[in-house]
């Protein structure tokens, strides 16, 4: 559930969705250790699911977010072609 901007630097709380940029990222779950319910023991992939990120009007004026296998989600300044667009 989203509940404030998805900045670690910004407090603002989620309340509308006219307001801010909402964001549908596809993550990769990491296995707590064992076989997940319905996972095939023959398909080597993680499983993945769909989560909801925010970003206020503010922070989505100069930021973006994009997902890194290795580190997680991630706040990017946006460059200046993508600010045009």
């Amino acid at each position: 559930m989203v509940s404030k901007c998805a900045n670690p630097g910004c407090s603002t709380p989620f309340r509308y969705l006219h307001e801010g940029k909402l964001f549908r990222l596809q993550t990769e779950a990491a296995p707590a250790g064992g076989p997940t319910f319905g996972a095939d023991p023959d398909v080597k992939k993680p499983p993945r699911h769909i989560e909801f990120f925010w970003l206020c009007d503010h922070c989505a004026g100069s930021m973006t977010l994009i997902f890194d296998r290795n580190v997680g989600l991630m706040v990017k300044p946006l460059t200046r072609t993508q600010t045009a667009a």
